[in-house]
């Protein structure tokens, strides 16, 4: 897999945009990231998935998938070994980051007060 393979991927998501942070390019929906490209190197991408999700894939997938390093990685951000990864394989996992931000949050309870 390469970069132009992960970034066409990502870009084909629904309202999916390619932006920067931190010197990478990412790929969000609105200002919320789902993916990033080159971290910690270009041979690398980075998913943003649950923990439970990460656990998952790197299990599954161990050559392909790991937990990023430190606290982002305990809250399922995931590294992409670019070379290893297939196209059904890294498009699975593209949509599941995505799906994990675009999904609307649960509804928030409020008293409403009656004068």
């Amino acid at each position: 897999m390469s970069q132009a393979r992960f970034r066409k991927v990502a870009l084909s998501l629904p309202d999916a945009v390619e932006g920067a942070h931190q010197g990478h390019a990412d790929f969000r929906v609105g200002k919320r990231i789902f993916a990033t490209l080159g971290y910690p190197d270009d041979d690398w991408g980075m998913v943003k998935l649950t923990p439970e999700q990460q656990t998952m894939v790197v299990e599954a997938e161990p050559e392909i998938f790991r937990p990023v390093p430190g606290g982002w990685g305990k809250g399922g951000a995931t590294n992409v070994r670019l070379a290893k990864a297939d196209a059904t394989t890294l498009q699975s996992a593209l949509k599941m980051a995505w799906g994990n931000i675009t999904a609307k949050p649960a509804a928030k309870t409020r008293s409403a007060k009656r004068s």
